[in-house]
C-alpha cells in the first residue's frame, strides 16, 4: 500500500504585508495616505503589491477604494518607468522585494517631477533635457551608408556601462540641485552627452551637445555631492561622467574661439 504525503500548511500562509500608498487623483488635488493589508507569498516586490490592490482595492479598515495608478512595463529593471520612492528611497519598484523592505512599506511618487495619479508622474523634463543635448546618433537615411563605423575595444568598454541607462530618472529624484529653483538636467543626462560624442559618428555633433551642457540648467550647476551615483540602479559611472563633461566644457569654453 503507498502512502500518499499529506501537505502541511505553510506557517507564512496567513503570513500578512503591511502597504502604505500616498495617494492623489489628479495634479491640483491634494495628496493622502490610504493603508492595505496583503497576503504575503514568496518573492513578492512592490509592483506585485500594487497589483493585488488594484484587483481588491479595499484599505485595512475595509473602506473600498480606487487602484493605485502606477507605471511599470517589463519588471525586470530595464525599462525605468517604475521608479517610486519606496521607504523614503528612489528606487525601482519591480527589484524591490518585500522581505527586504521594512514594513509598514511606503510608497509615493517620486518628488522632482509633476505627479499626474497617485504614482504616477511626468518626467517630460528629463525627456526634453534629453533632446536639447542631442541624445542620438544622427543618420542620413537617404542613402545606403554601409557598414559602421569600427570602435576600439577600449571605447567600447567606456561606453557600455554609459548605454545602460534606463531614463527611470532616480539620479534626478536625488540630486539637491534639481529643485523648483534651478533647471539642472540632472546626471543622466550628461552621462549621456558622454556616450553618444564617444562614437566615431556622434563625435561631429560633439562640440553642439557640450555647447547644450554649458547652458541654463548646465553642468556648472553640478554641486558634487554624488548622490546620483548611489541611487543609479545600473551602476553607471555618473560622477565620472559628470567630470568628463565638466572637463570638456571647460576646454571648450576656453579654446573654442580658436576654432571659429
Amino acid at each position: 500500500m503507498v502512502q500518499q504525503e499529506i501537505a502541511m500548511p505553510d506557517k507564512n500562509d496567513k503570513k500578512e504585508v503591511l502597504v502604505k500608498v500616498k495617494r492623489q487623483s489628479s495634479p491640483k488635488e491634494s495628496s493622502h495616505w490610504e493603508e492595505f493589508r496583503l497576503q504575503w507569498r514568496p518573492y513578492m516586490n512592490v509592483i506585485i503589491c500594487l497589483r493585488d490592490i488594484s484587483e481588491h482595492p479595499v484599505t485595512s479598515d475595509g473602506r473600498p477604494t480606487t487602484p493605485v495608478s502606477y507605471d511599470s512595463n517589463c519588471l525586470e529593471e530595464v525599462c525605468g518607468s517604475c521608479a517610486m520612492l519606496i521607504n523614503g528611497k528612489a528606487r525601482m519598484a519591480c527589484s524591490a522585494l518585500v522581505d527586504q523592505l521594512e514594513q509598514p512599506i511606503r510608497i509615493e511618487p517620486m518628488t522632482k517631477f509633476p505627479v499626474v495619479r497617485d504614482l504616477s508622474v511626468d518626467r517630460q523634463f528629463m525627456f526634453e533635457s534629453l533632446k536639447r543635448v542631442k541624445a542620438w546618433i544622427p543618420i542620413d537615411g537617404t542613402y545606403d551608408l554601409g557598414e559602421g563605423p569600427r570602435v576600439a575595444p577600449e571605447i567600447q568598454e567606456k561606453g557600455y556601462p554609459l548605454s545602460r541607462c534606463i531614463t527611470c530618472g532616480n539620479c534626478l529624484e536625488v540630486c539637491p540641485q534639481v529643485n523648483e529653483h534651478n533647471p539642472f538636467m540632472g546626471a543622466a543626462i550628461f552621462s549621456q552627452v558622454r556616450l553618444f560624442n564617444m562614437h566615431p559618428t556622434g563625435k561631429m555633433h560633439a562640440k553642439e551637445r557640450i555647447a547644450a551642457a554649458m547652458g541654463n540648467g548646465g553642468i556648472e550647476d553640478c554641486a558634487n555631492a554624488q548622490n546620483c551615483v548611489v541611487a543609479c540602479p545600473k551602476g553607471i559611472p555618473l560622477t565620472e561622467s559628470l567630470a568628463e563633461i565638466n572637463r570638456e566644457a571647460w576646454k571648450q569654453s576656453l579654446f573654442g574661439w580658436l576654432a571659429g
